[in-house]
């Protein structure tokens, strides 16, 4: 590439180019992660959508923040995936703003409905006698709405005005997908008041959904002190347990990448800190959902049943005397009695079969 801003048409991802005797090993925990993210969302998608027992606020949100997530890691993993194994590490100018874009879109609407979730929370222990009137399904894709809508606003508005800029000079991103920080360090000239504008755009999206957040928890936290038993708060403070894991995850690695100068950017150490909530986080979100959860773990055990891969005498719902075929009850002689239970011994084995 040219070394003035009208020739830069594509940039050069330089990711883990570095460790080129562990390429194949890169891609296969890659690709393995990958698919279990997938697979672990759309798991908990098909739960929500098909168990009558998750028809509540808070698994509505669950199951969009599961979409999410699946998007959210098909916009960075399968081209890193291709460029651990062909070494083409290539990106038009184009298919470069259009990944920023959508990880922004992505990035941002999950901040936003995090938020949403921390209300649901709040409304449920808080607001208890209140709550379906506070969260009617109305209320819900509303909500949900205006996260797709601030998500789509700040991806193409961060990415137009990003690439609205001039680049020069070298055209390798050091990172492994279009990032902000590390795109910004391609631009021309003094960058300090567009790099004070994104930062404090950034804080916007992230700061106001996490102070919502924080301020739903102050109260949730103050309602379950006031409840009298030790079960009660228990109770109570675990239903909310799983959405606090996952905001610690998802803000903690957000505000640390995003609010902070261009200058502390380190190529070395940062991509390995995008993995964490680029590709790590969006695998966790079903783990976590699913083991801390009491009523998921209770959906997924009656999908099992429902798909007959649980135990004989549940799963079937067949025991040996509700069998069409009859045993006949013969009494008699020894011989009789050998021939019956040998013939209760092949039907047992038929069953199996």
């Amino acid at each position: 590439m040219g070394t003035n801003a009208s020739q830069v048409t594509e940039f050069v991802l330089v990711g883990f180019s570095r460790l080129a005797h562990l390429q194949g090993l890169l891609f296969s925990l890659f690709l393995a992660i990958y698919l279990l993210t997938v697979a672990g969302n759309l798991l908990i998608a098909a739960l929500v959508s098909t168990d009558a027992a998750l028809q509540s606020p808070m698994y509505f949100f669950l199951r969009i923040l599961s979409a999410l997530e699946i998007c959210y890691t098909s916009v960075t993993v399968p081209l890193l995936l291709h460029h651990l194994l062909t070494g083409q590490r290539h990106i038009p100018r184009s298919g470069c703003a259009l990944q920023m874009f959508f990880f922004l879109f992505f990035g941002a609407t999950e901040c936003c409905l995090l938020a949403a979730m921390a209300y649901d929370r709040h409304a449920a222990i808080c607001e208890p006698l209140r709550y379906p009137l506070l969260l009617s399904r109305r209320v819900c894709k509303q909500l949900a709405g205006a996260a797709w809508a601030c998500g789509a606003l700040v991806g193409l508005g961060h990415t137009a005005f990003i690439f609205s800029l001039p680049f020069c000079g070298t055209n390798a991103v050091p990172h492994f997908f279009c990032e902000i920080q590390p795109v910004l360090q391609l631009v021309c000239g003094d960058t300090s008041l567009n790099e004070l504008q994104i930062i404090l755009a950034a804080a916007l999206i992230i700061l106001c959904p996490f102070g919502l957040i924080l301020s739903s928890y102050g109260r949730i936290l103050a309602t379950i002190f006031r409840i009298p038993s030790a079960s009660g708060r228990r109770k109570a403070f675990s239903t909310c347990s799983s959405h606090l894991l996952v905001v610690s995850l998802f803000y903690g690695t957000a505000i640390f990448i995003y609010i902070r100068p261009k200058a502390s950017y380190d190529p070395a150490t940062d991509p390995l800190l995008s993995l964490f909530y680029a590709v790590i986080t969006p695998i966790l979100n079903p783990v976590i959902y699913s083991l801390r959860n009491a009523d998921v773990k209770a959906a997924l055990k009656r999908s099992i049943q429902k798909m007959g891969l649980y135990r004989f005498d549940k799963g079937w719902g067949m025991t040996l005397e509700q069998h069409s075929w009859t045993v006949p009850n013969y009494e008699g002689s020894k011989e009789r009695r050998c021939g019956t239970q040998k013939r209760v011994i092949q039907l047992r084995r038929q069953l199996c079969l």
